[in-house]
């Protein structure tokens, strides 16, 4: 009887320490946070020029999220603008130089852990929608933007890769 009460007992002990280690085994969730380079080769540009190269540094803000974007335009120009927006579906002023489509406000929401979109705005008015979404691993960043310049219609799918 001893013996099959110290067998029992073990068997709760293996138990319970299996569940706490697959418990700890879960995967972590995708973050958007990071340092983020642009791999041109797997990125489309259509009515629009590719930039020579693209790095977006995301950090956490208080509830939200700070986008940093640096790099140099097609033409050689500097790229350096950033937002910091609470992804609450609010307009987030734009600063710096290098805009797409010359936005100068952005309002974006989070829909789960791997997707959040918006609408680009240029003086109030809406240009285009952006959406970006990360990969199960969370290595890659997909950022797909639809926007009008000048009455021209514009589509960027970019791809960010981790560093």
């Amino acid at each position: 009887m001893k013996r099959l009460i110290n067998l029992f007992a073990l068997l709760v002990v293996s138990a319970v320490v299996a569940g706490t280690l697959m418990a700890q085994a879960k995967p972590p969730k995708p973050s958007f946070v990071g340092i983020w380079k642009l791999n041109l080769a797997k990125s489309k540009y259509e009515g629009a020029t590719a930039p020579k190269s693209l790095t977006r540094t995301v950090t956490a803000e208080g509830q939200g999220l700070k986008y940093s974007f640096e790099g140099e335009a097609a033409d050689g120009s500097k790229i350096s603008y950033g937002f910091t927006t609470n992804l609450d579906g609010k307009d987030s002023a734009i600063t710096g130089v290098g805009m797409p489509a010359g936005a100068d406000a952005v309002a974006l929401e989070k829909h789960s852990v791997h997707h959040i979109s918006g609408v680009l705005k240029k003086g109030g008015a809406k240009i285009g929608s952006v959406s970006s979404a990360i990969s199960q691993d969370g290595k890659t960043v997909t950022v797909s933007t639809k926007a009008k310049i000048d009455g021209k219609e514009v589509k960027t799918e970019q791809v960010y890769e981790k560093q």
